[in-house]
C-alpha cells in the first residue's frame, strides 16, 4: 500500500480521509482503523470522505466498506458520526451510497465535487427523526 494513497488527518473539527488512485480492501482497512482510532483520540464526529482521486472502485470493494461498518457498529456500537462522501461522478457515488446505504441517510450524504457544500452540511446540526 503506498502512502500517498491513502491520507486521514483532523483538519479543525472534522477528520478528512483522502483515498487517491486504485482502492483495495487493504487500503479501506487502513482508513477505516484510522478513521476510528482518530474519532476515539479527538472525541470528533464529522467526517469528509475525499474520493475525488480515487478510481472508480468494484462493487466488491464497496461491501468491504460496508462490512468495516457493520464490524465496527459490532464492536464500538453505534458511532455518532456524520459522514460526508465527497465523489467525482456517479459511479463513485453509486458505490458509495452501498458501502454507507447501511447507515441510515442522516449519518451521511454524497456530494459530486463541491467541497464547500459537503463542509456546510457537516456544520448543520442533524436531523432529528420525529
Amino acid at each position: 500500500m503506498e502512502t500517498q494513497q491513502l491520507w486521514v488527518e483532523p483538519v479543525g473539527d472534522i477528520i478528512i480521509a483522502r483515498i487517491r488512485g486504485a482502492c483495495t480492501a487493504a487500503l479501506l482497512e487502513e482508513c477505516q482503523r484510522r478513521v476510528i482510532a482518530l474519532v476515539q483520540d479527538t472525541r470528533q464526529v464529522k467526517v469528509l470522505y475525499d474520493s475525488l482521486e480515487m478510481d472508480v472502485p468494484s462493487v466488491d470493494i464497496a461491501l468491504v466498506q460496508q462490512g468495516l461498518e457493520s464490524r465496527a457498529w459490532e464492536r464500538y456500537g453505534p458511532l455518532p458520526l456524520r459522514r460526508a462522501i465527497l465523489v467525482a461522478n456517479t459511479r463513485i457515488a453509486y458505490r458509495a451510497r452501498i458501502a454507507f446505504g447501511e447507515l441510515g441517510e442522516g449519518s451521511y450524504r454524497v456530494f459530486y465535487n463541491d467541497l464547500a457544500a459537503a463542509l456546510r452540511w457537516l456544520d448543520e446540526p442533524p436531523e432529528i427523526p420525529a
